[in-house]
């Protein structure tokens, strides 16, 4: 197995507060979910249903999402505690930036309650200044993490816009499914090269408490499952997560060896799609 300690694997990323966005429909399905995580060696899980920055920014709004969710949430923790009293459930937002000053003081908003906050660019494209956008939340007192990077339409058009979310202060969470072509070709390629860069500060599932959708947890650890791997997984998959939820930075993650046969199939990965890109261009 690649993780040495598989039975304190943590997730950050999941929508398993029932009903109150496109994740588990409700409380039995939270439960199943939480059962397959399980199986995987989940023990701690921060899940994160939407929220729209704007919302924060209208205080009854914001209140009534909030008593909302928290109402939703109490329900499935009960049940989960019952169910399951070996996971520690607890909760933040999944928040999308559709503005460029959102109100992130409330400690409900955020990741366990802590300074870091779980963030998306609109309709998976970036938008213009995000770099300064990240800088205004860190300035404010908060950690962004930067939800599934790999996804977003422009990255690729924009190869340093990676770093320089880094370099404003962020952090980047990979979904699983990225390295199986869950999300297509473009951000499997995008994974790996964070991945090759050594930009990854935590791997998560964003699963959506669904019986059809699979966690990829397992698939992922099979696709990156090389030598010279096991301590990047073990702090992407364990340790970061585990250090978010206490309030703390993730410790850095060293790029991908060069001489590993997944650095070799990342760089074929990697031609082969320039060569579909430029030959549907001609």
């Amino acid at each position: 197995m690649i993780i040495r300690d598989e039975a304190s694997l943590v997730d950050i990323h999941s929508h398993l507060v029932p009903g109150v966005d496109d994740g588990a429909r409700d409380v039995p399905a939270v439960l199943e979910s939480v059962e397959r995580m399980m199986r995987v060696g989940i023990r701690r899980i921060v899940t994160t249903p939407h929220i729209q920055g704007s919302l924060t920014l209208n205080p009854a709004r914001l209140e009534a999402r909030l008593s909302e969710v928290t109402e939703a949430f109490q329900v499935a923790s009960d049940a989960v505690m019952a169910e399951f009293p070996e996971i520690e459930f607890r909760r933040g937002h999944e928040v999308m930036i559709d503005v460029p000053e959102p109100n992130l003081s409330d400690p409900g908003i955020r990741m366990a309650g802590t300074s870091f906050v779980l963030i998306e660019w609109p309709r998976l494209h970036v938008p213009p200044g995000t770099p300064r956008v990240l800088r205004w939340i860190r300035d404010q007192g908060y950690h962004p993490v930067i939800a599934h990077p790999e996804r977003y339409v422009g990255v690729l058009d924009q190869p340093d816009i990676l770093r320089r979310w880094k370099d404003a202060g962020a952090h980047l969470q990979v979904n699983y499914g990225s390295f199986v072509g869950r999300y297509g070709a473009a951000p499997q390629s995008i994974a790996y090269q964070i991945m090759e860069a050594g930009l990854a500060d935590y791997l998560s599932s964003d699963f959506h408490g669904q019986s059809g959708l699979k966690l990829y947890q397992r698939e992922a650890w099979e696709a990156l499952g090389d030598g010279g791997t096991t301590d990047m997984l073990e702090t992407l998959c364990r340790v970061n997560p585990s250090r978010l939820i206490e309030g703390l930075d993730p410790l850095p993650v060293s790029p991908l060896p060069t001489d590993s046969r997944l650095f070799q199939r990342i760089r074929g990965m990697m031609r082969r799609r320039d060569r579909s890109i430029h030959g549907r261009v001609r």
